[in-house]
């Protein structure tokens, strides 16, 4: 893969840490969090010049939470080994384009994700993109281009440190449950926001991935207002479940992506 590519690659991730750090609040792996949002800028349009002429939407998640997501809906993907500490995209472009886009090719190929499925989007459930083509590729955690992206993150909180200090490990985020910024919740809300949960989109609609303190990984829909964790399948308790009430706090205060997928904060 041409170095330019990984250069626009990583100048996107940076984009996105400076400008959009809301969307890493609550992760584990905050570099992984940047390079997954810098994908779908350039890949959707919201990067400029530098965005692929073809119409391109784009879906991820960690890959065990998809799968468990949506092998309901198509044979063939029970056939397909589970990647515990992957990302999957799902990317779907029109269906009268013969080939996978060049620009999807160019970005995965960077990144260091590989491809793992083709073919219509109708064969994996997605209906509302049953005229559209789509294709899949799995990220691993941890991969080194997530180190290149720190490198570059390290030197520029150098650069602008006073005294030529350190301003702090790049990968440190602030606390949700900030009291001066939750007070007054309901206790239900509160205890929500004082556990440690990792939140990133899972599809555009409004599904979203929690990750709890225990580690155990739910899929919340924010729109049906539903959860697969035990406590919403068992009680559906009035205002919802503690992953329903978090993933609603940091839609609200820009601390995740919107339902529609969009970054929040927007300063360009």
């Amino acid at each position: 893969m041409p170095e330019h590519n990984l250069e626009t690659l990583l100048e996107e991730a940076m984009h996105v840490a400076n400008n959009y750090p809301a969307v890493a609040n609550g992760v584990a792996n905050s570099l992984h969090e940047y390079l997954r949002y810098a994908v779908l800028r350039l890949l959707e349009g919201d990067a400029g010049p530098r965005s692929p002429a073809v119409d391109v939407t784009v879906g991820y998640g960690r890959d065990a939470a998809m799968t468990d997501t949506w092998r309901s809906t198509v044979s063939w993907w029970d056939e397909m080994p589970v990647r515990e500490d992957c990302t999957r995209f799902r990317v779907f472009y029109p269906d009268d384009v013969a080939h996978v886009p060049r620009a999807v090719g160019d970005v995965m190929g960077a990144l260091g994700a590989w491809r793992v499925w083709s073919g219509d989007a109708v064969d994996v459930g997605a209906y509302e993109y049953q005229s559209r083509r789509e294709v899949h590729y799995c990220w691993p955690l941890g991969h080194p281009v997530e180190d290149r992206l720190n490198e570059r993150l390290e030197r520029d909180t150098q650069a602008v440190a006073p005294n030529g200090g350190c301003a702090g490990d790049v990968r440190a985020r602030e606390a949700v449950s900030d009291p001066a910024q939750t007070g007054g919740l309901e206790a239900r809300t509160q205890r929500a926001l004082d556990e440690e949960m990792a939140i990133s989109l899972l599809a555009k609609g409004g599904q979203y991935e929690v990750c709890s303190q225990s580690g155990r990984v739910y899929d919340v829909d924010v729109i049906a207002k539903t959860c697969t964790c035990p406590d919403y399948q068992k009680r559906e308790p009035d205002g919802g479940c503690k992953h329903l009430r978090r993933v609603d706090y940091e839609i609200k205060h820009g601390q995740v992506p919107r339902p529609d997928g969009r970054l929040p904060q927007n300063r360009e």
